[in-house]
């Protein structure tokens, strides 16, 4: 996979770039700002980009900004991105992404804490995930994002509000299931009475888990 990766800091940066490698990946290009990362992506087209919220030149969201700008350019772009804090709007920004130019909105975007890189595996299977059209949500931002928009879940059980904060972090039915205790066909249920009570119809099967997660978060509130 062909990697763009943009961080300010040259030490998270250099770092990202060797574990990027170790798992196979090429990075394509490693930049330090946000209009460097427009550059990069426009003249290196790569599979995934990952980038930091905050960087240059404003040192306030210029790189969710920046990203968000490239899904509305490309809106099949996957992207990852990684923050410091918990920041609920940058994390609703990135997953209405790519909606506006014939894209589903969400469909290969990830949101994840800084902290959670240290656990190698975990972040190797979420840049798995992303490039190939998931979505990964970091706990901590499922949680504060619950915590924001609790009415568009009002209709839910308190099970199938499990598994729709299982469904937001990216997580497959079986490993739903596996986590939960439950049959595959227990999370089965659970998933179509999520996608029932929140008006999702049969025709949007293909991007119903994304279109699940984008209702929680927009209701209510």
């Amino acid at each position: 996979m062909r990697v763009t990766v943009a961080e300010d800091a040259a030490l998270m940066r250099a770092g990202l770039v060797a574990l990027l490698e170790r798992f196979g990946h090429e990075v394509v290009a490693a930049v330090g700002d946000a209009p460097a990362l427009i550059g990069a992506v426009g003249r290196d087209r790569p599979d995934l980009v990952l980038a930091d919220v905050r960087m240059p030149p404003g040192h306030t969201d210029d790189g969710l900004r920046a990203a968000v700008a490239l899904r509305a350019a490309d809106p099949g772009l996957p992207v990852l991105v990684l923050s410091q804090y918990v920041e609920p709007a940058a994390a609703e920004a990135l997953l209405d992404s790519g909606s506006g130019n014939g894209g589903s909105g969400g469909d290969g975007v990830g949101y994840l804490l800084k902290d959670r890189v240290a656990d190698v595996t975990a972040f190797a299977t979420a840049l798995e995930r992303v490039a190939a059209g998931g979505t990964v949500l970091d706990p901590e931002v499922v949680a504060r994002l619950v915590r924001r928009r609790r009415d568009p879940v009002g209709r839910l059980s308190p099970r199938e509000h499990e598994v729709l904060g299982l469904m937001a972090q990216g997580r497959s039915n079986t490993e739903i299931a596996a986590e939960l205790v439950l049959s595959d066909a227990a999370v089965n249920k659970h998933v179509r009475a999520v996608f029932t009570k929140l008006d999702l119809p049969a025709e949007t099967a293909g991007h119903r888990r994304v279109l699940a997660v984008l209702a929680w978060l927009r209701s209510g509130g």
